[in-house]
């Protein structure tokens, strides 16, 4: 064992920089991977992200005017009150949208503990700035996010607020936050804004109740930590309670989908790392064929060179991963971008001590494995080694490669195709090896696609209508006078009554959702992926999550219970469904009408001309029927990954540095590899530009090939994977798009002109280096 280290600390002595480049590659591989899991924390932890954040509260309290909550701060259990904070139930209009939301008097500094989250805008000033006070038009507020979604709201705008007693009242919209508290969703409870106390005072008029936030020691006590507020309180005093509980599932379905969605990409991004790896050492072996052979020779035994390269390698990625770790620990923050603020607020996510101790620690065996193999090939050399000379490296020159170079083809251009692809075993690992990180920047590039279609093209993914209205008067006018009045509106293009109810599937096991939309004349233009359109009675389309969940295909007769009568309906198309977990079934509201002749449409869906902008329609739409509609956005799924989107660039940024590791690899390897080669050129009258452009050239042509390998492989596989969760969410398959063509081509040329890059100074220095026709040359 003695004698193995001291052969390993001589070897390291002698071969300083391939040591180095070893363990740089490891730390930037461990490096690499923390980012990703930070990364996908980051992404797939929304509410935990802004609850740890804001220094959020377990439990939020809404009291009746008059209850007494100074006695909570003294609560066993309690670590730190938000509040109270006087609020004041109100109505917020905008553009024609109407929102309930509790207003609470906040201070000019956010508070300590449940700080909200500007995401946009600025806070509330003080007091001494009267354009944040009072009732007039200065007043201003800052908006919880799903608030200003629904109300079209963003910094700069004028929100109409209708206070208890019926008065109107104009704020303008100083900021936009995130809460760690349930969101707002039509149908739900109220919405959270935050005012000044002046200028609450100006619209309750002393009508008013209390909202208190506990941040608890342990958030398993949450339950009697209730309780024992209820009793401190009064009960007759508490008109709400919410739990983290219910904020954090209302964004579970977020956390599923994003999780799910970055799952492929960790597993993906450890694959490329860990071959990354294999291949730095794997080279490393083959570059020392010589004095393996002269370990054995003097003595040396198969089992200890074995356990020598497995020592000295094992202590290179132990060093790599090390620093890798901590260089993602002590300066992971500092790093600019989303990358940066990932990183700092990973440490107080779930999951982060095991993947800090799992990901180096999973990386180390991976990397122990590889070593394994290769050292186990290092015992395996002959004491006397075969002369390379008397071994053929390459294939012979082709016949087409000999008239290529007749005909005056440039020599750095066929004897770099040459290099690139000697033997079909020789060319395929490499290429598969390197094309792998470009596999996972493809799907990555179709996720992106995917999720700009749901914003740019929404009806191409089953989002037709942009704006649904209600009217809150039904009889103020009837159907026909409002669906006139509607169409009137110059961008808006068609309108759609529509009715919506809850059905019993058969067996009453379940309820899905049966909605009339259009008419036979003139029906809604579902997106169907599969099948055909509606186009005649009792005919229907449905969501995938319908189909699943009836175990029925397309061209089926689907039988339901409404309000205690039987519907039955014949479904001849499957659309892409991204509401209810497309458990939703779709006919024209005349065939609901044969069972209801007086049935009255809930609502009317509104498709807008090419370009229309929604919040102008909104607008336009606030004076129809007397004021009294309510207008609403159609909910977009992307607006629940809206993380995904930077997280994704950050993605192809890891994926990319993992790709240039192994590129380096491979260009070494191949220099040294065809150093026999490069000795004959010279030979043969070949200068040194020459030599270098060769070398450049084959590298450039394996990342080409690569590159299209990756790109085609990676369009198929992103299609597939996206259709895959379409289906398991219940949107159904369908939904993928792809990258666009100039997308796809700046991937290819970047990974060329990167790998030209890349192999400029090896080939310089290649081509300058003074060969001997010597042992070390021929071995």
């Amino acid at each position: 064992m003695r004698a193995t280290l001291r052969w390993a600390h001589a070897d390291f002595r002698a071969h300083r920089g391939e040591a180095l480049f070893v363990v740089l590659a490891s730390a930037g591989i461990i490096a690499s991977l923390l980012l990703a899991g930070a990364l996908f924390s980051y992404a797939a932890n929304p509410w935990q992200r802004v609850f740890n954040q804001s220094h959020g509260a377990h439990i939020w309290l809404h009291t009746r005017a008059g209850a007494d909550t100074a006695a909570l701060s003294r609560m066993d259990g309690v670590a730190a009150v938000s509040g109270p904070y006087r609020t004041a139930a109100t109505t917020v209009e905008s553009r024609g949208a109407r929102v309930g939301v509790s207003l609470r008097a906040a201070e000019a500094a956010p508070p300590e503990t449940g700080r909200p989250l500007l995401t946009a805008g600025s806070w509330l000033s003080g007091p001494d700035d009267d354009t944040d006070t009072g009732t007039g038009g200065g007043a201003a507020v800052v908006l919880e996010a799903s608030v200003a979604r629904a109300l079209w709201a963003e910094p700069g705008d004028t929100v109409r607020v209708i206070g208890p007693d019926g008065a109107p009242h104009a704020l303008r919209v100083r900021g936009i936050a995130e809460v760690a508290e349930p969101r707002y969703h039509p149908g739900g409870g109220p919405g959270i804004g935050w005012i000044l106390a002046d200028t609450l005072d100006g619209i309750a008029h002393g009508e008013t109740g209390q909202s208190v936030g506990l941040r608890l020691q342990d958030p398993d006590d949450t339950d009697f930590a209730v309780q024992r507020a209820v009793t401190v309180l009064g009960a007759d005093r508490v008109a709400q309670v919410t739990k983290w509980q219910q904020a954090r599932a209302e964004a579970g379905g977020d956390d599923r989908l994003l999780g799910q969605m970055f799952a492929v990409f960790g597993l993906g991004a450890l694959l490329a790392a860990a071959l990354a790896a294999a291949g730095a050492i794997g080279a490393r072996v083959r570059g020392q064929l010589r004095d393996i052979a002269i370990l054995k020779a003097v003595g040396f035994t198969p089992g200890q060179v074995t356990r020598g390269f497995l020592v000295q390698h094992l202590a290179f990625a132990l060093l790599g991963v090390a620093l890798g770790t901590a260089a993602i620990a002590l300066l992971g923050a500092r790093i600019p971008g989303r990358i940066g603020e990932a990183a700092a607020v990973w440490q107080d996510l779930p999951g982060h001590t095991a993947l800090m101790i799992g990901v180096p620690c999973g990386a180390v065996l991976l990397i122990a494995a590889a070593t394994g193999l290769s050292a186990w090939r290092a015992g395996r050399v002959p004491p006397v080694p075969v002369a390379r000379a008397a071994l053929p490296t390459a294939a012979p020159m082709t016949a087409l490669g000999r008239r290529a170079l007749g005909v005056r083809v440039a020599p750095a251009l066929v004897l770099g195709w040459r290099a690139a692809f000697p033997r079909r075993g020789r060319t395929l690992l490499p290429v598969a090896r390197l094309a792998l990180p470009l596999v996972l920047i493809t799907v990555a590039l179709v996720a992106w696609s995917t999720l700009d279609q749901f914003r740019s093209r929404p009806a191409q993914m089953g989002l037709a209508a942009a704006l649904t209205v209600r009217s809150g008067q039904p009889a103020a006018s009837t159907e026909a006078d409002l669906a006139q009045a509607l169409a009137a509106i110059p961008d808006i293009a068609t309108v759609h009554p529509g009715a919506e109810m809850a059905a019993l599937v058969p067996g009453q096991t379940g309820t899905i959702t049966l909605r009339g939309l259009g008419t036979a004349r003139d029906p809604y233009p579902s997106k169907v992926v599969e099948g055909r359109a509606v186009s005649g009675p009792d005919e229907a389309v449905a969501g995938q999550g319908l189909l699943d969940l009836l175990g029925v295909r397309v061209g089926a007769w689907v039988r339901m219970t409404v309000e205690g009568r039987p519907q039955i309906l014949h479904v001849v198309g499957r659309t892409i469904e991204p509401e209810s977990g497309g458990r939703v079934i779709t006919t024209t509201i005349d065939a609901l009408r044969e069972r209801d002749p007086g049935l009255r449409p809930d609502y009317h869906a509104l498709v807008l001309r090419e370009g229309a902008d929604p919040r102008a329609v909104g607008a336009a739409l606030a004076g129809v029927d007397g004021g009294a509609l309510e207008v609403r956005e159609t909910p977009n799924p992307v607006d629940r990954l809206e993380p995904a989107r930077g997280v994704i660039a950050a993605l192809i940024a890891v994926l990319a540095l993992i790709g240039l590791i192994e590129l380096l690899t491979l260009i070494s390897t191949g220099v040294r590899d065809r150093g026999r080669d490069l000795l004959a050129l010279k030979a043969i009258g070949l200068t040194p530009r020459q030599i270098g452009s060769m070398i450049v050239t084959a590298a450039g042509l394996t990342a080409l090939a690569a590159a299209v390998v990756g790109t085609t492989v990676g369009v198929l596989s992103g299609s597939w994977l996206v259709d895959t969760q379409g289906a398991s969410s219940g949107i159904g398959a369908g939904i993928a798009q792809l990258p666009p063509w100039p997308v796809l081509l700046t991937v290819i040329v970047g990974a060329v002109l990167g790998a030209l890059a890349a192999a400029a100074l090896p080939a310089t220095r290649a081509a300058r280096r003074r060969l001997a026709d010597s042992l070390s040359e021929t071995l």
